[in-house]
């Protein structure tokens, strides 16, 4: 099979991706060391965080990378291999949602 080409735009891209994986190490750090109670309400901080998680996934399809997380119905985004093998299966079946290059899954009892 045949490398995928690459654009004109994919190292920006890239470039891109590493800006926002750079400002996500920042928001796990605040998370981390509890200095996001500083200059975020709780709310506040759970909203940014969700942001960057997204702008992350929107960056990361744009570059051709192969998303990492699923986003749940609820918001969350946890690791693929965090859910139950029914789930996973369901979540890697999806599309991308909001084609931000994650996958939402389906909230169901396991």
């Amino acid at each position: 099979m045949s490398e995928p080409r690459q654009g004109r735009y994919d190292d920006i891209a890239r470039r891109w991706l590493a800006l926002v994986e750079r400002r996500q190490q920042h928001f796990i750090e605040l998370s981390k060391t509890g200095r996001w109670q500083h200059y975020y309400t709780h709310a506040e901080f759970l909203d940014e965080m969700r942001k960057v998680l997204r702008v992350r996934h929107q960056w990361a399809a744009i570059a051709g990378e192969l998303p990492h997380d699923v986003v749940a119905a609820n918001g969350q985004v946890v690791s693929l291999s965090e859910l139950p093998q029914s789930r996973r299966d369901h979540a890697e079946r999806q599309p991308a949602a909001n084609g931000a290059g994650a996958t939402t899954a389906a909230t169901h009892p396991d």
